[in-house]
């Protein structure tokens, strides 16, 4: 299965929160393949700019690969596939990472139970 992690859902893994302990076979079982987007790099060193994180993104983005996870890029393909959902999330990067979910295909792994009305692509945790 292709998993896609949602930023809180990275940020959580990397520390070693016992939040998403249930996670982590799926995360290790080697059929799996873990992406992370640039999208959640990006959304962290904004919040970080602001003083609403304390994470270095240059220490997470090593952390996340260091892990084995897949780097994932923003293509103009999910761009597109943003046009085409429904405004039922407001959040630009939740959005984004719906988008790539869809247009993968893969599965986001979130805990923002909004996420799951955009349908089978949404796990929620």
């Amino acid at each position: 299965m292709r998993l896609l992690l949602d930023t809180n859902v990275l940020l959580w893994v990397v520390a070693g929160s016992p939040r998403i302990a249930h996670l982590n076979r799926s995360l290790v079982d080697p059929q799996n393949e873990v992406f992370v987007s640039v999208a959640s790099f990006w959304e962290v060193a904004i919040k970080a700019a602001l003083g609403k994180l304390d994470v270095k993104v240059a220490v997470l983005r090593k952390a996340a690969l260091d892990s084995g996870y897949i780097e994932l890029p923003v293509l103009g393909v999910h761009t597109e596939q943003l046009a085409h959902l429904p405004p039922i999330h407001k959040d630009p990067f939740d959005r984004l990472l719906v988008a790539q979910a869809i247009s993968e295909p893969m599965r986001l792994l979130s805990s923002d139970r909004v996420l799951a009305e955009y349908g089978a692509h949404v796990e929620i945790i």
